[in-house]
Parts: structure tokens; sequence; C-alpha cells
């Protein structure tokens, strides 16, 4: 099966703004989004010495791959069809408000208990590049997967086309690991330990994202750098309402020792739980680092200002002496009037003496300065 990659289609606004359903709609109503892919539904049946895996598009035919393998994993991607969607969950005896939870994806991660299932929701979270040339932005995109854990069986939904699971399958394909050995709750361990594994490459982006605009800041910062580093924050923002929830979920289900997990799968639950710990405490850091980063923007612009003035305020001091001098001189007083009436001003050196002053004066107040450190370089 060809490796899928994930498509932006372009910029979306938060999930929490995108309920697809009317107010005063009654629960378990199931509304598609008509600009949703259309699903695609591909399933995988293992076992330790059996595999199969086919694409199939008429979901009756899920019937022929049910309780013939150990593990069957049916994964449903694209949520644009109302029709199918209710075989699906017709078939798999699907809750009508966790197929609506399903439809409806701003979802937080959570886990609900129905009769012969488990509904798990999780988020994954990726780098989106949009734009080409010199005009390339990357911005978060986080996508609902919902998973249905039964009895030899695990459902999941996803968004659209493109995921960051291809490592699970192709453990699956290849026997490698423990997963073709272990059941069902091996296998949603594996996914949602995918999906937090996956959170780790995109926090090392935030990294450079946030030391390149450490450099900036500390050369020579602008509003478009002020721009940037909210732009983080809120990205930022976006991973930490992905991954916070999904903490308190992985919890719950370490701690459930009735559940569908055994006790060898919660063992690895726990070290999901140290990834999401993990990752958790590097956001939180993060976004500190840019809260940070616009004190010390807003402190670079203060002593920018500061410079400005400072030296602004240092020429308008050496030509205040040199204006009363030019001053006093052009008050035009008749000489011939008396001895104290400005007799200087026919005196034939006048001009190049009065000048020659002002120079002087000038010079001294400059040397004044520089001695008190108020102009050159300074000292910190």
């Amino acid at each position: 099966m060809a490796k899928r990659t994930r498509k932006s289609h372009g910029r979306t606004p938060p999930h929490e703004l995108q309920h697809l359903s009317a107010p005063g709609t009654p629960p378990g109503t199931l509304t598609v989004d008509p600009e949703a892919p259309k699903p695609v539904i591909r399933v995988m049946a293992y076992g330790p010495d059996s595999y199969m895996e086919v694409e199939i598009t008429d979901p009756t035919r899920l019937t022929d791959y049910l309780d013939k393998h150990r593990v069957t994993w049916v994964d449903i991607d694209g949520l644009g069809d109302e029709a199918t969607l209710r075989k699906v969950g017709q078939l798999f005896e699907i809750h009508p408000l966790a197929l609506e939870d399903v439809v409806n994806v701003h979802q937080r991660p959570k886990i609900e208990e129905y009769f012969g299932h488990l509904f798990l929701v999780c988020r994954q979270i990726s780098l989106v590049r949009e734009g080409e040339g010199n005009h390339i932005s990357e911005h978060v995109e986080t996508e609902q997967l919902s998973l249905f854990l039964g009895t030899g069986f695990l459902l999941t939904f996803q968004e659209r086309p493109g995921d960051c699971l291809d490592p699970v399958r192709e453990r699956i394909r290849t026997t490698k690991g423990r997963v073709r050995t272990q059941g069902v709750d091996y296998l949603a361990y594996a996914l949602i330990d995918a999906t937090i594994d996956h959170v780790f490459p995109v926090l090392e982006r935030f990294g450079e994202w946030l030391e390149a605009l450490e450099d900036e800041v500390l050369a020579k910062p602008t509003r478009a750098t002020m721009a940037r580093i909210h732009d983080v924050k809120r990205e930022l923002l976006v991973v930490r309402r992905a991954m916070w929830p999904l903490r308190e979920v992985l919890n719950t289900l370490i701690r459930e020792e009735a559940g569908p997990f055994s006790a060898d799968t919660r063992l690895y639950l726990r070290d999901a739980y140290d990834h999401v710990i993990q990752v958790i405490d590097v956001v939180e850091t993060y976004r500190e680092l840019a809260s940070g980063l616009i004190e010390l923007y807003m402190s670079s612009v203060s002593n920018r200002m500061n410079d400005v003035m400072k030296m602004l305020t240092i020429i308008s001091t050496i030509f205040i002496p040199l204006t009363f001098i030019v001053g006093v001189y052009g008050m035009n007083f008749e000489p011939s009037a008396g001895p104290w009436s400005m007799p200087e001003l026919k005196w034939q050196y006048g001009y190049v003496v009065t000048l020659g002053g002002m120079g002087f004066i000038a010079a001294l107040m400059v040397y004044y300065f520089v001695r008190k450190g108020w102009l050159g370089r300074q000292q910190w």
C-alpha cells in the first residue's frame, strides 16, 4: 500500500468553532460536514502467524473480516458520507452519542465507556507548510482520532487521509516489535503512543523558531517580530489543548484495572503517560520562553527609544549655548549709539572669533559627555 501524505486544505478556524449541529438539535444527531472527504475504509487483520490488508468501499463487507484473526483494525479516513458512517455504526453497535462525537471533530481527548466497547478520543498534531518560494509558512494543525476498542476489533475514525500512524502499520506488516503477538489493547496503545511521539518533532521545530526569534529580538526587533512571537504562543496553546487532557485519559486507563487493557499493556501506557508529561513540560517551558521574548522585545524597543531620546537631548543641549550666542548677536543694536551697544559688531575679527568660540564650547561639551559615559560605548 502506498504511503499516504497529509495534504493541507488551507488554514481553518479552531475546532472549537466548528460544531456542525445547530443549537437545540436532539442528542445523537449525525450532522456531516459536506466539505469533508469521503470515507476510505482500510482493514488490517492479523495474528501471530497471519496477516491481511485490504481496502473496501462497501461497509457491509466488514463482516467478512471480523472474527477471522486475533485482531481486526478497521481504519476509516474521511467523514463526508453519512450513510457509510451510519452503516459502520450499526455494524459495530456504536452508540449514537459516540458517533455524533466522531463527526463533531472539536472533541478534547477523553475516554467514555459504552456497552460492548470503549470510546477514546485523542488528537494528532502536525506541522503544515503553506505557500511557495520565499513565502512559505508553517503552522500547527490538529486532527481528531477516534478509537472504538471492542472484543477482537479496533475501529478508528480520522478526519481525512494522511496521518502519523504509518510506523504502526509498518510494524504490523513486517512483524517488528510485539504488536503481532498482542491483542487489541496493545494496538490501541501503539496508536496513542504514535500520536504522542509525533509531537516531539513539532516541538523541535518550535525550539528552532524561538531560537531564531531570540536572535532577532536581540539584533533588530520589528513589529513583525512581535507578531511572530504571538503566533508561536498561539500555536503552543493549540498543542497544550491537545495534550493536556490526554494526560488524564492515560492516567484513567492506567488505574482502571477492570478495563479492556491488560496489566502488561498498562505498563506500556505508563511509558506513554511519561511521554505526555515530557511534552507538556516542554510546551510550558516554550510558553514561558515566548513570554520572556515579549518582555525582551519591549525592553529592547524601550532601550532603543531611550538611546534616540538621549542622542536628541545631547544634541539639543549642545546647541543651547550656541543658540544663546547667536541670539545675542542677532539683536542688531547700533554700535554707534554708545560704548556698551555691542561695539564688537564692527570688529574685523568678530565673526571668526564668535564662530571659534561656539565651536570650542561645542567641543568642550562633547568631551564632557564622553567623560561622563553619555556618549560612545555603554558600560553595562
